[in-house]
């Protein structure tokens, strides 16, 4: 059954979308939705959709599905629309910037039997899959510490560094590296604190999430940042060894095992097309489908993921100085 998938928002991730996500998947093309209706009609005349509109009733009478790529604080709000209207979502992340709007998302979803999922394409690429893999036969013992980096060189005038309510280093880049630590280490920590190195406009361009989990026997360390630079790995140690995934580790394509031995190493290769986009799309067509099952873990990652940001924005209240 084909799906008639349709996007809101015409920014530039759901030009790169686009650009790679239908390749070899069974879907429609539908229209695209944004409040203003000349982005709208420019972005669907540009990448070939059936249309482009600001009114929402025709859009959702053209779709089954949808894809959110909005600005996040817009997420919400679009979600619950989407629920109203019966269509299942893939939303970009952070889906949600609360931890209970996004369990009371999900309760609804599935009260529905609606299909909502958050875009995190790490987590369905053939690489990170491999990898959980490894981690999960034991290949390196008992897992004891996460440290996941992502970070680049952001325009200072760029929106996310002039939008003092929504921008910064974390809430651009940090689901990436805040996942990492969750999907290894687990969704139940005990200590959550943040370093953060601002602007002279109060902005986070730094930021540091450390994890502490019971007994202190398992800790992480997610780095996020815009403007400052440094080299974007995902290390994950063991009591038998260390394995490292290399820079850019959130489109996993090298994997090294390394162990006291220093001659003594394992390196893998795995392939990743394109943007990585369509990986999560075609999970998320399975789930529609219902070839694929309800995955528990993901919806209480993603849950958890709206949680650090809401503690983080609180902590950051005082930093997002106004003119």
């Amino acid at each position: 059954m084909s799906v008639r998938l349709g996007i809101i928002g015409t920014g530039r991730i759901a030009g790169r979308f686009l650009s790679d996500a239908w390749q070899k998947l069974d879907i429609q093309p539908g229209p695209v939705y944004n409040p203003n209706s000349k982005s709208a009609e420019a972005f669907a005349l540009k990448h070939h959709l059936a249309f482009g509109t600001n009114d929402w009733t025709v859009f959702t009478k053209q779709i089954d599905a949808a894809y959110i790529a909005s600005p996040q604080q817009t997420h919400g709000s679009y979600i619950r629309r989407l629920l109203e209207d019966g269509k299942h979502i893939l939303c970009e992340k952070p889906m949600v910037l609360k931890e209970q709007e996004a369990e009371e998302l999900f309760r609804i979803a599935k009260e529905k039997r609606i299909v909502l999922m958050e875009a995190v394409k790490t987590a369905y690429c053939p690489g990170f899959k491999a990898l959980l893999k490894l981690v999960k036969e034991g290949r390196i013992g008992e897992i004891r510490d996460v440290e996941a980096c992502f970070t680049k060189l952001a325009d200072l005038e760029s929106r996310e560094l002039t939008d003092r309510q929504w921008g910064g280093s974390l809430t651009e880049l940090g689901t990436y590296v805040c996942f990492a630590v969750l999907k290894i280490l687990g969704c139940d920590y005990e200590g959550l604190q943040f370093i953060v190195q601002h602007n002279n406009q109060g902005m986070d361009i730094f930021t540091k999430v450390l994890f502490t989990y019971k007994d202190n026997v398992r800790t992480g360390i997610s780095k996020a940042g815009l403007g400052v630079k440094s080299e974007g790995t995902l290390l994950i140690s063991g009591t038998k060894g260390y394995i490292l995934v290399k820079a850019p580790w959130w489109l996993t394509r090298h994997i090294e095992v390394h162990y006291e031995d220093p001659d003594r190493y394992e390196k893998y290769e795995y392939p990743f097309e394109g943007n990585g986009l369509q990986y999560e799309l075609e999970y998320f067509l399975k789930r529609i489908w219902g070839e694929q099952p309800e995955n528990q873990d993901s919806e209480w990652e993603s849950i958890r993921l709206a949680g650090i940001m809401e503690r983080f924005l609180e902590s950051e209240a005082g930093y997002r100085r106004q003119d």
